[in-house]
């Protein structure tokens, strides 16, 4: 019974995720068009564009229309659009009903990189293009970046060196990291204590909080749309030498939950939830909750990021108490002194917001050229500060977000009033700009967040955006859907107490069984691939 009470608190997670709408930061730096290169169609032609609207632009605008961004883009490239837009949350159950029903749009906005099959299968299959003659040929800004920044070139084509969209780039390393622990100063300081560093010092502040503040959940963190989603960066785990999912060591891909320090770290879990320093909710944590619990003080840390925790956060509960105060703490370690190993930390490529165009478009040159223009100098500013005069102005040859952005009129937080007038805020075909977040953290605290949590060796172990053949990735796939429902399963169980410890054995023989180093294997295989280019 209880192994079924476990796979329903999952469900419900799963479920209650995806009834949310979710703000992925980011950003980069970019490039762009030289004049005379605006796109135009036959007059009075009109091209198909399927995407999901982002929640930063639907919050405020519930088509893409509506908003102004898109409204300027079609204006500066002399093309007409026609969106197609499915509900929000559904972009993969929509895009399935699309492709079966093979009326197929000019321009496909989805995150192909996790096509069931790799994007060269949906190349095959007959669904998108293949680019590199039309990027070669149409799309001199996007060729141009690429020429000039190899190391993202060759994560933007598939095993096969076939471009397949139109990327999200964030080329700044400053963009790619905006996660991590956010602890209650305030707290600290009243109780004598210093920023957390290591497990212990950690153990110590989490059973202060809860002996002397009487905070009902110290520590919580996201466990949606999986359990322990919230640690996958290398949040605590990672204190002991190991991360919740594949990572480099020596050259070799390894597999976390495999490893005997994952026993270890579900040790260290099971202990601090046996004595009431997790939350308890541990299985159905989303982001309202996080929001609720740190806001309330039911807790007083978590691991969330610099713009949707600190800088949400700490404006609101300021209202209410105005020595309050969050701060990032490192990711943890055993030792004083040691360099953590994991963080959070993005490659400059994300596979979201990449946009393909339809193997049936009988307009694919003005889409691409259309597509080009974010990656030119005039779309580098439209994509990232918007429209100039009215959303952002030069000053000393900086593109400067106005009042309309950082302090807007109708109440519009900052993420809300950028995704009106650029995509910055979010992701889409273009170069994003570090200046975005530099403008976009608007808290010293927030500014400050992004340095400590970026002082982790995150590089050095993490796997590049490695791209498997369309066998591979099908094989890799269908081992990884029964491996991560297991590692899932077995970690709630163990921490919460429902299986002893010691289960972690036989669960790791399950594994083997499940054929975990096939998969590692596969990994492998692409890793080896994409270092020989």
């Amino acid at each position: 019974m209880m192994k079924h009470h476990i796979m329903t608190i999952l469900l419900i997670a799963v479920f209650t995720i995806t009834s949310l709408t979710g703000c992925k930061q980011s950003n980069n730096e970019g490039q762009q068009p030289e004049a005379g290169n605006s796109t135009q169609t036959k007059e009075g032609h009109t091209l198909t564009y399927w995407a999901e609207l982002n929640g930063n632009a639907a919050s405020v605008k519930p088509s893409f229309q509506d908003v102004p961004f898109f409204q300027e883009w079609q204006k500066r490239t002399g093309v007409n659009l026609k969106f197609i837009q499915p509900p929000a949350n559904q972009a993969k159950q929509a895009l399935n009903i699309m492709l079966a029903s093979g009326e197929l749009p000019d321009m496909i906005e989805y995150e192909w990189a996790s096509f069931p099959g790799g994007p060269e299968k949906a190349i095959n299959d007959g669904y998108i293009l293949k680019l590199n003659d039309l990027i070669d040929h149409y799309a001199p800004n996007l060729k141009r970046y690429l020429q000039e920044h190899p190391d993202i070139d060759k994560q933007i084509k598939t095993a096969d060196g076939s471009y397949y969209v139109f990327p999200f780039i964030q080329g700044d390393a400053r963009l790619r990291t905006y996660q991590g622990p956010i602890i209650r100063k305030d707290w600290l300081d009243e109780l004598g204590l210093s920023v957390p560093v290591t497990i212990d010092d950690w153990h110590n502040v989490l059973k202060a909080f809860k002996e002397s503040k009487g905070v009902k959940a110290p520590l919580t963190f996201l466990s949606t749309p999986s359990p322990l989603f919230g640690i996958e960066n290398g949040a605590f785990v990672g204190a002991f030498g190991i991360k919740k999912g594949f990572y480099l060591k020596d050259g070799q891909v390894q597999f976390g939950p495999m490893q005997p320090s994952y026993k270890q770290f579900l040790s260290l879990f099971r202990q601090w939830y046996k004595e009431g320093l997790i939350d308890r909710n541990i299985a159905t944590v989303d982001t309202r909750t996080i929001d609720s619990s740190m806001l309330t003080g039911r807790s007083g840390a978590s691991i969330w990021n610099a713009g949707s925790g600190i800088g949400t956060w700490l404006p609101l509960i300021k209202e209410k108490d105005p020595k309050a105060e969050f701060v990032a703490a490192p990711y943890p370690v055993l030792h004083e002194g040691d360099r953590p190993m994991f963080g959070q930390r993005v490659n400059p490529y994300m596979s979201s917001g990449g946009v393909a165009i339809s193997a049936k478009s009988s307009n694919a040159v003005e889409a691409v050229k259309m597509l080009d223009y974010g990656y030119g100098e005039e779309g580098h500013l439209l994509f990232n500060f918007g429209i100039e005069g009215v959303s952002y102005k030069m000053e000393d040859g900086k593109p400067t977000y106005t009042d309309l952005i950082l302090h807007n009129p109708n109440k519009l937080a900052p993420s809300q009033a950028i995704a009106m007038y650029s995509r910055a805020s979010y992701f889409g075909p273009f170069v994003q700009d570090v200046a975005y977040m530099e403008q976009y953290y608007m808290l010293q605290e927030q500014k400050d967040a992004v340095d400590i949590w970026a002082n982790t060796d995150a590089d050095k172990y993490m796997l590049p955006p490695v791209q498997k053949t369309e066998r591979e990735s099908a094989e890799f796939s269908a081992i990884m859907q029964d491996v991560t429902t297991l590692v899932d399963e077995m970690s709630l169980r163990i921490i919460i107490g429902i299986d002893p410890l010691d289960s972690f054995d036989d669960y790791v023989t399950q594994l083997k069984a499940l054929n975990i180093d096939r998969a590692i294997a596969i990994q492998k295989a692409a890793l080896d691939r994409y270092n020989a280019h």
